[in-house]
């Protein structure tokens, strides 16, 4: 069937929030003021375990212009947990920086000062910091309930695995470890809360909104209903902004003082609130010595932090991602997230991910090394095909990962540039169940005037997710991008939206807004048959307006003939939730890359030479915004592969600034640097469209390692590779030994 030609989709349109981000009109939580608003600090613990024996928060309380001091006492008539964590600490801290009291001021400055009036009696307690402290026998509980410090456990089985490994030839099993590193975002947490009788009201940079709605409203007791969450700007998310963070906390202070407050955490205040989990993997492979996968076993440790947070739910996704996208009839992986005496780890980028596909990947490459074959021969031999099932329990695999991995291996010119001896050049594979929930929910409105109003409730965080929903209606109903508004969330007005994150917006949100506007088309073409006096077949949308031959009605003119004079609108409906696909996840998300690198062996520095990146999109809706994802995903896995590291010594962060922890900056850019996208639009989104976001950074890592071994002889098992650890593993590569 012909496919029609689009207008607006697939075109590089100028983002709808573009003007107000570059000339600073453009408000975030950190922005607003609220009437009668104070502001609020935390008092955080100087210890990663300590039994809190008393508060003493009179003074802070006498002190001139504090309104309000929070502690845990003022809590008891709550429902205080939320993901596992207290809204502050209850009787224990359990990681340097938990909250333990909060002051709401008049100014930031009074509210610093009376920090220092409240006087904390601790008890301190051994701690375990990192995996190998909370793991080894004996060590102190986290968690006094529980009988270890494992805080759940996820199995994957398939096969038999005893069975697999004994028809492999060929047995590789290895170690690798992922840090723990921050999201950085350029707005940190920030919250303004306001509790009234009538209500909770929160203006939060949140990507959840609905998720925080509920939270709120158990915690507090308060009906679904006298709760709300209104969201600016989001000034980058990547995860760090899911689900509830410090919402809860800055609540129960407004309600304490009897006025609004907020909160804005600096950068070393966040990066103690959610981090990626550090990781470490056993993977075992048997392989047939002609590169066919057999069996494969993973034992993964995620370090969660003081508090589960949505640990859990990173265990179930690592336990999966682990096995890339591959044929492999036995498996068993463990994947178990570990209770430790550090900041609360959570969602980041493509959870679980980028820890597990670059032991996976990295892996395929020591195969293909021992074995004698191109390490992309081996991974087109072993590859999914379209349709194929990874695990019975998930969806089949919904795309041609086989093709897009040979039209990476073109336009990275792998065949000719991998002959040249020594060249460091690699590659490596991503492919995630991604999508999250399949619910939401949109309502299109026309107004009197004609303009469009969408509500949605998806969180724009930079991704642009406010053009792409104008794209969309502006395709569906022929109307200029200069008719359509799409407002931030709200829950009192957007209808519901499951979550933003998980590449899902443009693919679920975007289905609900579409659906939406053909609702609202309908309703249109239904006035336009009556007012022209035909069949509705007969009329079509074009232009703004409704046709009919040489007879046009514009969509004012239509709403006139509807309502009897001026006034009235329309309200097209839009939902997707669970019949959009009979299993989990939505769709396959589909990212690759390709590096070339420069090695310098007397200080171990690494540079690209050349990145080329490979995404299967579906159908970009709007190809520009689609290669910023790409790009900016792939710098955030360089920064994971290279130097980004959160450090722990004694129980504190010794680097928790952005002097300290470094991120990527422009020197850090490959010198070549090329984006492919791949648009067979397969998707399940509108147009065909896939979800991406994620793709671009999880094979960044294996990557470069696989480059670097195949440019030097030295495999790394442990990131990052900073110039230290490879020139150390440069000078040991004679002796035989690893990193």
């Amino acid at each position: 069937m012909k496919q029609r030609q689009l207008r607006y989709v697939g075109q590089n349109i100028p983002r709808v929030d573009g003007v107000d981000k570059v000339t600073g009109k453009a408000k975030f939580t950190g922005d607003l003021v609220i009437p009668g608003m104070l502001f609020g600090k935390i008092l955080r613990s100087p210890y990663p375990h300590a039994r809190i024996a008393s508060i003493d928060v009179s003074e802070a309380e006498a002190f001139p212009g504090v309104s309000a001091v929070l502690t845990s006492a003022d809590i008891s008539d709550t429902d205080p947990y939320y993901n596992g964590r207290p809204i502050i600490a209850i009787q224990k801290a359990r990681y340097v920086g938990e909250p333990v009291a909060a002051v709401a001021a008049e100014d930031e400055e009074t509210a610093e000062e009376a920090l220092s009036l409240i006087k904390v009696d601790y008890e301190e307690l051994p701690s375990a910091v990192g995996l190998e402290a909370a793991l080894r026998h004996g060590a102190p509980l986290i968690h006094e309930n529980s009988k270890n410090n494992i805080c759940s456990h996820e199995r994957v089985e398939k096969g038999n695995i005893e069975k697999g490994f004994a028809e492999a030839e060929e047995i590789f099993e290895d170690s690798f470890t992922f840090p723990m590193v921050y999201h950085y975002t350029m707005e940190p947490h920030s919250v303004i809360a306001d509790f009234k009788e009538e209500g909770i009201t929160v203006w939060s940079s949140s990507q959840h909104p609905f998720q925080v709605r509920g939270d709120l409203s158990r915690i507090f007791g308060v009906p679904l209903d006298r709760v709300r969450i209104v969201i600016p700007y989001l000034g980058g998310g990547f995860g760090s902004k899911s689900y509830t963070k410090i919402e809860p906390l800055v609540v129960a202070l407004a309600r304490r003082a009897r006025r609004p407050v907020r909160i804005c955490l600096s950068v070393s205040e966040s990066m103690l609130t959610v981090r990626r989990h550090a990781v470490r993997v056993r993977l075992k492979t048997g392989v047939k010595r002609d590169g066919t996968l057999v069996a494969r076993e993973a034992e993964i440790y995620l370090d969660t932090g003081g508090y589960a947070d949505n640990g859990p739910a990173v265990a179930i996704r690592a336990a999966t991602r682990v096995l890339g996208p591959y044929r492999i009839p036995h498996i068993r992986t463990d994947a178990y997230a570990v209770y430790t005496n550090a900041g609360s780890a959570g969602s980041f980028r493509a959870i679980g991910a980028p820890q597990t596909i670059f032991a996976g990947e990295s892996q395929m490459d020591i195969i293909a090394s021992s074995l004698g074959i191109d390490p992309a021969e081996l991974r087109l031999k072993n590859l999914l095909k379209k349709g194929e099932e990874l695990m019975s329990k998930l969806r089949a695999i919904d795309a041609d990962i086989a093709s897009t991995l040979k039209k990476l291996v073109s336009a990275s010119q792998w065949k000719k540039r991998s002959r040249k001896k020594n060249a460091a050049v690699g590659l490596a594979i991503g492919a995630t169940n991604a999508g999250g929930m399949p619910i939401s929910v949109a309502m299109v409105r026309l107004l009197a005037d004609g303009c469009v109003t969408v509500l949605a409730g998806s969180t724009e965080m930079g991704q642009g997710v406010r053009t792409v929903l104008s794209q969309i209606v502006a395709e569906e109903l022929s109307l200029s991008l200069d008719s359509i508004r799409v407002g931030g969330a709200d829950t009192t007005v957007t209808p519901y939206d499951s979550s933003t994150g998980s590449s899902r917006s443009t693919t679920l949100m975007g289905l609900a807004v579409q659906a939406a506007a053909r609702d609202l088309k309908k309703q249109l073409i239904k006035i336009g048959a009556r007012v022209f006096g035909v069949r509705r077949s007969q009329v079509r949308v074009e232009d703004g307006g409704l046709c009919c031959g040489e007879s046009k009605l514009t969509y004012r003119e239509a709403l006139e003939r509807r309502f009897g004079g001026p006034g009235g609108e329309l309200i097209g409906r839009g939902d997707v939730g669970a019949e959009i696909t009979g299993s989990l996840p939505v769709f396959w998300e589909i990212g690759m890359g390709s590096a070339e690198l420069d090695v310098d062996r007397e200080t171990g520095e690494i540079s690209i030479r050349r990145y080329v990146s490979a995404a299967d999109v579906g159908m970009a809706i709007h190809p520009a915004q689609c290669v910023g994802q790409e790009e900016g995903a792939a710098m955030m896995g360089i920064g994971h592969t290279m130097f980004e590291q959160m450090v722990y010594e004694g129980g504190q962060l010794v680097n928790p600034n952005l002097v300290d922890y470094r991120v990527p900056g422009f020197s850090d850019l490959p010198r070549e640097f090329h984006s492919l996208l791949v648009e067979n639009r397969d998707g399940p989104g509108p147009y065909g469209v896939r979800g991406m976001g994620e793709g671009g950074l999880v094979s960044v890592a294996p990557t470069i390692a696989n480059a670097l071994a195949r440019g030097t002889g030295v495999r790394i098992f442990d990131l990052p590779l900073t110039p230290e650890r490879v020139w150390r593993a440069l000078n040991l590569k004679d002796k035989g030994k690893r990193t």
